[in-house]
């Protein structure tokens, strides 16, 4: 990863800039009960090739878990996304990654903690159709 003056040049950071870096850094030492949650699903993944980031820049933004492989961001929320404003804000950001090609994808707090099958249940299928043959370019194979 090169640091040409302010931004970090790499596919998977999307034109980051260094501060986002240092941020995301601390947030991931103090991680939600539901983040660590997801995190400890998440990270059985890497024994089939998933490996996912916890905050992970993306342009402008941090992203609370992403695979590059598939280009798969996962988002937990708390109430504070739950407003009118808040709402309107995660789609716009949603939109900006997904012009990157980045499927983003959502959970609630009460998912993570209550419906957990649930959630691997989403993550299973939205990964098995980021994985599909059918969706890659001709000798593009993931997985």
């Amino acid at each position: 990863m090169a640091n040409l003056g302010k931004s970090i040049e790499r596919e998977m950071y999307f034109g980051a800039k260094p501060d986002l870096f240092e941020l995301a850094k601390e947030m991931r030492k103090n991680p939600t009960e539901t983040e660590r949650i997801l995190w400890n699903i998440l990270r059985k993944y890497r024994k089939k090739g998933f490996l996912f980031s916890q905050q992970h820049p993306i342009y402008i933004f941090i992203a609370d878990f992403y695979c590059h492989k598939i280009k798969l961001v996962i988002e937990v929320d708390g109430a504070v996304h739950f407003n009118a404003e808040s709402l309107e804000h995660d789609d716009g950001r949603s939109g900006v990654m997904e012009n990157f090609g980045i499927t983003v994808i959502r959970f609630t707090n009460d998912q993570v903690l209550y419906n957990q099958a649930t959630v691997i249940t989403h993550i299973n299928e939205v990964m098995l159709k980021l994985t599909s043959p059918a969706l890659l370019g001709a000798g593009d194979r993931r997985g």
